[in-house]
């Protein structure tokens, strides 16, 4: 019998369940295409941030005082502390290993161009190709780290060869065009190099020469070190936790703040494999990084809010106007024996039934326009989650259970004598 009356209930007032649905769907699109976005265009979001530069900077720990001028280690390299070549390949083993979208070592020496000017040679990767395990292959380097850097001609290959990419304003004073050759003296012997390339950022770089590493290193005989490292890493928003001492943690914490892609914890993971290393959060980035990524999950939290509320409000009136006029009839179940349960499971029933249409409606419209704003707006498509399916018929069932709750009172007050004597 109640199947029976549901039945009929849902038949009738095609118009207003039509409107209800609708609504419902609309609010669980809107939902779900604020979700997907929000999990699959995040990380997108914190790729393309990552390439304003690298958010780690890793140095040798029993490295001596810097002495640095715009960011760059004037000293000899007969000072201070290295760290091996070798190792890098262990920072794709950590916990975080996927979120290292790239890194490169940087070795500094000052050099004596023709004149008495002094000039900073900055060996380091270009675009190198490391072996990992399982046949696994890396490309990084500085053109994968820095992809927003202007390079006119081309880049050094990585190689021992005497290449240079020279800075914008450094080849504009000396009067170096792509294909000439520099003489220079490098660690009291006299070498040759050739632009390869110009590069323009606008900033310290373009007082540089950038060469490949393998060459520095056998010009100065330092062998297989470097003295920088820059890391790009994907990371989560800090929050209050993140900033937290790891030290002052419970051994639950600490495992919650490792298991977690903090930048923070990702430079405590990369200490851990390069032996003799400190590894310093740019905070100037990675601060940047998490207030806009917060902002942008708070304005996704915000949206989704406000289209659930609106669903609840348009299931409120409908439903609320939809008892009003089934006083009559609620009056006659309750004179044949009705109670108020069984009523009120009828209406609840009834809306949760219109709340699992909304729902599968809303995950497809939301599932298309999640795809129609990350192509328009971010250049990127996002992937279907199976998982939001079973999330948004449960938004949307509960926004009309919620949305019925109130009119439930008009049920439970109806006073069948009072309501049949008026008819």
């Amino acid at each position: 019998m109640f199947l029976r009356i549901l039945k009929d209930s849902f038949l009738r007032r095609r118009r207003r369940k039509i409107l209800t649905v609708a609504a419902l769907a609309l609010g669980t699109a809107v939902t779900m295409a604020t979700l997907s976005v929000a999990l699959d265009i995040g990380d997108k979001v914190g790729r393309e941030l990552r390439s304003f530069g690298a958010n780690i900077l890793v140095r040798p720990q029993a490295d001596t005082l810097p002495l640095e001028i715009g960011g760059v280690d004037l000293r000899p390299l007969s000072e201070g502390s290295f760290l091996a070549e070798d190792d890098l390949p262990k920072l794709k083993r950590i916990f975080w290993r996927h979120h290292l979208l790239s890194f490169a070592p940087f070795l500094q020496q000052p050099a004596a161009l023709p004149g008495g000017e002094s000039a900073v040679l900055v060996g380091t990767w270009f675009e190198k190709t490391l072996a990992l395990e399982e046949d696994e292959r890396f490309v990084t380097g500085v053109k994968v780290l820095n992809p927003n850097w202007q390079v006119e001609g081309a880049w050094p290959a990585d190689s021992a060869e005497p290449q240079a990419l020279a800075g914008a304003a450094l080849a504009e004073r000396h009067g170096w065009k792509v294909g000439d050759e520099i003489t220079l003296e490098l660690a009291g012997q006299p070498a040759k190099l050739r632009v390869s390339g110009l590069l323009g950022t606008g900033g310290d770089e373009d007082r540089q020469i950038f060469v490949p590493l393998a060459w520095l290193q056998q010009a100065t005989g330092r062998g297989k070190v470097f003295r920088q490292l820059q890391i790009s890493a994907l990371v989560s928003p800090d929050d209050e936790f993140s900033r937290r001492r790891p030290g002052s943690m419970t051994p639950a914490e600490f495992d919650r703040w490792y298991c977690t892609p903090y930048v923070s914890s990702i430079a405590h993971q990369v200490q851990e494999v390069l032996p003799g290393s400190r590894a310093d959060v740019v905070r100037r980035v990675a601060q940047a990084e998490s207030a806009i990524l917060g902002r942008v999950e708070r304005l996704l939290q915000l949206v989704s809010l406000a289209a659930l509320l609106g669903a609840v409000l348009a299931v409120l009136s409908t439903m609320t106007t939809t008892v009003l006029e089934r006083r009559p009839e609620i009056a006659l179940m309750k004179a044949l024996g009705a109670d108020s349960f069984s009523l009120g499971a009828l209406f609840l029933a009834e809306a949760a039934g219109l709340g699992l249409l909304g729902g599968a409606l809303g995950y497809g419209l939301g599932l298309a326009g999640a795809q129609w704003i990350a192509r328009s707006i971010f250049g990127a498509a996002v992937t279907a989650n199976p998982v939001l399916l079973p999330l948004m018929l449960g938004l949307a069932t509960a926004a009309a259970v919620v949305g019925t709750l109130a009119p439930l009172r008009t049920v439970q007050r109806t006073d069948p004598a009072l309501v049949l004597k008026e008819k």
